[in-house]
């Protein structure tokens, strides 16, 4: 299993982390598809190539064709709004709030999945790329849908803990390079 080898790779004195990403994946009571969306997103978001090809197999598995190309769409478009949309809410002057962003981000409307999913998968990805606009935004939407507060925490746990990993391995391996 693809998890187990990434938990190995991760160094003794993170060991929190370790234990951290079996339970976030392995004990989520999330539905199997908005779990491993959120897994694929995440893998995507962290930049880790270590983390990317450990989960991505196990995350294709586990989703229909559409959900992996959704969640796959949710990292990318949330890699261009999360840099836009948090930098126009760190500009002091509001007035760029009130230009038209001129992109386009058609695959929120139509996203090949369930709305929820990919907002939920969108939300965590955000919450990666540290875009306050995009977790409020997302995270309306998905209470207006219903989804419950505990839902919503547990993708951004799955979210922390992967970036987590995915930060600890890469700067062990340029560590080793020394």
């Amino acid at each position: 299993m693809a998890l187990d080898e990434l938990k190995s790779a991760i160094p003794d004195f993170a060991k929190d982390l370790k234990l951290n990403l079996g339970s976030v994946i392995g004990n989520s009571e999330l539905p199997q598809q908005q779990l491993w969306g959120t897994v694929l997103a995440c893998a995507i978001a962290s930049r880790s190539p270590k983390v990317l090809r450990e989960l991505e197999p196990e995350a294709k598995a586990n989703l229909s064709a559409e959900a992996y190309t959704a969640a796959k769409s949710a990292a990318a478009i949330m890699a261009m709004n999360n840099v836009f949309y948090r930098t126009r809410h760190l500009l002091s002057d509001p007035e760029y709030g009130n230009l038209r962003a001129g992109l386009r981000m058609n695959v929120i409307g139509k996203p090949g999945v369930e709305k929820v999913d990919f907002e939920l998968w969108s939300l965590a990805v955000s919450a990666i790329n540290g875009c306050g606009q995009c977790l409020d935004s997302h995270e309306q939407v998905l209470r207006k849908a219903g989804v419950d507060r505990e839902t919503i925490q547990e993708a951004v746990k799955i979210a922390s803990v992967i970036q987590a990993v995915g930060v600890t391995i890469e700067a062990e391996a340029v560590l080793a390079e020394q």
